[in-house]
């Protein structure tokens, strides 16, 4: 078999090439630059891609160039601790790494938290994954004006809230360490006016633009697929798994917002579903905070519970998931009655789609290398965890 196309996807200014290639890549590699806001920037994702007659018939995907270890060092630290190393896996979408594990920990105590604490992390949780669906659809440059701008109004919000633009380190075991005022909940609706606008703006730019053309029918994803590599969110909905924890198996505030968890109309399962179910669920999660909004106005209370100074959890063990803006993230945690977990390991939505592609890519035309991939979520830190 003759050699294969080294496809890397990332940023050659990022050095994220061997040393002495820093301005271009070696023979028989190509790079792709998939969009200045697009998660693929930060870290690296390499492909061997075998092809024939300028098609994909073989796919190979590399990791391993990123492994940070977190799920050792989660293990020699209390879990405060954990907490702040939580939202680092997944940068795009950083509380709901926090979230998984406080709610892993909660269930293994059986603690209950405030009301107020329920639907404040409801919200903070759709505000994160709008954030984390601009950033994959900032691909679409030519219908993408104002993602940006959005993306910087929405950190800002987080900056506002919680002292910190990208990692918030809002979680606590028991609550949240911040409250949201009436007029940081004021900012927040008049946030979800402009997403709503730029969901509009993104569904005429995929229905008329060119570039949505070459979008469809590319890289499709059936469900026997979906369910051989275990992939979830928007990329298993897309191609018409109904698979969503807030519907299905609902946590936080969920169950009293289902009406508003409305399924994506985009079911053919190839790249313009994809990001088309992207820009569906921009407006499901503004419907979302600005519920949770609303809400909020009129909830008094707390937003945690006081706990010790070192919070120590009973023997057992737990595996809790959310529904993270990628798909399903899971927490297994094991406790031996100690200050620090004895095992705490991870289920990351990213690498099971990135599995995938070994499949996906098969029969893609190396035209639409860049369409396919810039349609399927991953975040390296979430596969190289």
């Amino acid at each position: 078999m003759h050699e294969p196309l080294r496809v890397l996807i990332g940023s050659l200014s990022r050095g994220t090439l061997a040393a002495g290639a820093a301005a271009d890549p070696p023979s028989g590699t190509v790079l792709l630059d998939l969009g200045a806001e697009h998660p693929s920037q930060a870290g690296l994702l390499e492909l061997r891609l075998w092809t024939e007659n300028g098609v994909v018939t073989a796919a190979q995907v590399v990791v391993g160039a990123m492994h940070r270890g977190v799920e050792k060092l989660f293990e020699v630290r209390d879990y405060r601790q954990i907490l702040m190393l939580a939202d680092r896996h997944d940068w795009q979408a950083p509380f709901a790494g926090e979230l998984g594990i406080a709610l892993a920990c909660e269930q293994l105590l059986g603690l209950e938290v405030p009301a107020r604490a329920v639907w404040l992390r409801t919200l903070l949780a759709e505000h994160t994954r709008i954030l984390s669906h601009l950033g994959f659809l900032g691909y679409l440059a030519d219908t993408a004006a104002g993602i940006p701008e959005l993306r910087e109004r929405l950190r800002d919000q987080t900056l506002r809230l919680t002292g910190n633009r990208i990692h918030p380190m809002a979680n606590r075991v028991g609550g949240l360490a911040v409250d949201a005022g009436p007029d940081w909940l004021a900012g927040q609706r008049n946030a979800m006016v402009a997403v709503r606008a730029t969901a509009d703006r993104l569904s005429a730019g995929l229905a008329t633009s060119p570039r949505s053309d070459r979008l469809r029918s590319v890289a499709p994803l059936d469900a026997r697929t979906v369910a051989a590599y275990g992939v979830t969110g928007p990329a298993a909905r897309s191609s018409g798994v109904e698979l969503d924890l807030r519907r299905h198996r609902p946590y936080l505030a969920y169950a009293e917002l289902a009406e508003l968890l409305t399924p994506t109309p985009h079911t053919e399962g190839d790249a313009h579903a994809r990001l088309a179910t992207l820009v569906h669920e921009l407006r499901v999660s503004a419907d979302l905070v600005q519920a949770c909004a609303d809400r909020l106005a009129g909830l008094a209370g707390p937003v945690a519970v006081r706990l010790g100074k070192i919070v120590k959890l009973p023997e057992g063990e737990v595996y809790r998931t959310t529904e993270a803006p990628l798909g399903v993230a899971g927490v297994f945690l094991v406790s031996r009655g100690e200050k620090t977990p004895w095992r705490l390991k991870l289920r990351t939505p990213s690498f099971n789609q990135v599995a995938a592609l070994e499949q996906v890519l098969v029969g893609v035309a190396t035209r639409d290398l860049e369409a396919a991939l810039a349609s399927v979520g991953y975040v390296v830190g979430d596969i190289d965890r």
